[in-house]
């Protein structure tokens, strides 16, 4: 019989009852150093004081209009989003998937604005994850999210991640853009180069391409920089966020140049996208990751973390390859014969919290707020580990 919650997923048997800060705790009183923050989402830790003390002001007052209104702490993060980035517009989401849903329509108008309806295409990379509706994992083309959805949406054209003469060559009169994570999450905690996306936007400008990063993961701090495609200094078209933007509260975020924002009334939509709540608590997020000091901070432990990381795989080549990723969104890839996601129960169990992703990597996505002594106590962990499995 099938049970009454539908079964997408295979959670262990661990049963969180509380967190703070960087941990969480089990209803037996059990504490876990959480390396993994939900996912990317909780970016600033769990019950953060700044985003507890919003959402209970705003819970007191008003919880949802629709977009027939105004709404004040919408208006007022969106023009916050401007003021601290490359876009000129901002449409808020609930999720990451319906971020680049929405860009994706987005680069579809523009095109049939401009009396080229033909230009529908988009180039996007192999090993990608975009999200999980029909669009998107056709744009991330992987087939073991495909399997079963056939056929898959038309539109997209896959290359290899961080090969410019295989995107060039797969450029047709058809294509409208290109679609490419300037780290690779899902993928395997891949990031790219700052040269590659340099020459993303040269290519694009050359063709008349739009460039639209997906930053649902590699966004909001968690490079160091407010988005990641900063650190190649470059101005894309349009960028998809949402994860640590709502720190815990489903919040996504489509954000748009000018020239790219074609988006007028009664072209897109959503009910509960950019509601009181939501945008209340992404105030509260970015009042914390806009602080002076802050993204600094980020690239200070994750530069420790990365070098601890480094230094495993060089201890415990039987059980890691190599390091990989940017600030605090790093990955180990496991050794031949040791399986992810065997070693990521085996860090639960010891206290650390990890994620799985592609190519048999350990993620680890702690919040950013996490400190040299949470780095320490992680790698301790994961030394720890290591050497059993080494043995």
């Amino acid at each position: 019989m099938i049970p009454a919650l539908m079964p997408t997923y295979a959670p262990g048997d661990v049963v969180f009852e509380k967190g703070e800060g960087v941990y969480l705790y089990d209803v037996d009183g059990k504490r876990y150093l959480d390396f993994a923050a939900g996912i990317a989402v909780s970016s600033l830790g769990h019950c953060h004081p700044h985003l507890v003390a919003a959402l209970h002001a705003q819970v007191d007052k008003l919880w949802h209009l629709s977009n027939m209104y105004r709404i004040p702490t919408q208006e007022r993060l969106a023009q916050r989003l401007v003021d601290a980035s490359f876009a000129d517009s901002v449409f808020f989401t609930n999720s990451g998937a319906e971020a680049v849903e929405c860009g994706l329509k987005m680069i579809r108008k523009y095109h049939d604005d401009a009396g080229n309806p033909e230009k529908y295409r988009v180039i996007a990379c192999r090993n990608a994850f975009h999200g999980r509706t029909l669009a998107t994992i056709a744009a991330g083309g992987q087939e073991k999210h495909l399997q079963g959805f056939a056929p898959a949406m038309d539109g997209f054209d896959h290359v290899a991640f961080g090969n410019l003469n295989e995107l060039r060559a797969a450029i047709t009169p058809q294509t409208a853009a290109i679609l490419v994570e300037p780290v690779q999450g899902e993928g395997g905690l891949r990031a790219a180069d700052p040269e590659y996306l340099k020459r993303l936007r040269s290519v694009a400008d050359e063709f008349g391409l739009l460039l639209m990063f997906d930053e649902v993961q590699c966004g909001m701090g968690r490079t160091g920089k407010l988005f990641a495609h900063e650190w190649a200094d470059i101005r894309p078209d349009i960028v998809a966020t949402a994860k640590g933007i709502g720190g815990g509260f489903p919040l996504g975020a489509c954000l748009a140049t000018e020239k790219a924002a074609v988006l007028g009334v009664g072209n897109h939509g959503t009910t509960y996208g950019g509601n009181p709540l939501a945008t209340t608590v992404g105030n509260a997020v970015l009042d914390v990751i806009l602080e002076d000091g802050f993204l600094g901070h980020v690239v200070e432990v994750g530069g420790a973390l990365k070098a601890g990381l480094d230094d495993l795989a060089r201890r415990f080549p039987q059980v890691f390859v190599e390091s990989r990723g940017q600030g605090l969104m790093l990955g180990l890839k496991c050794a031949p014969g040791v399986e992810n996601r065997d070693l990521k129960k085996t860090l639960e169990d010891a206290g650390l919290l990890v994620a799985p992703a592609g190519e048999n990597v350990l993620r680890f996505l702690p919040p950013l707020i996490i400190e040299q002594a949470h780095v320490e106590e992680a790698l301790g962990i994961l030394a720890a580990v290591a050497a059993r499995q080494a043995s």
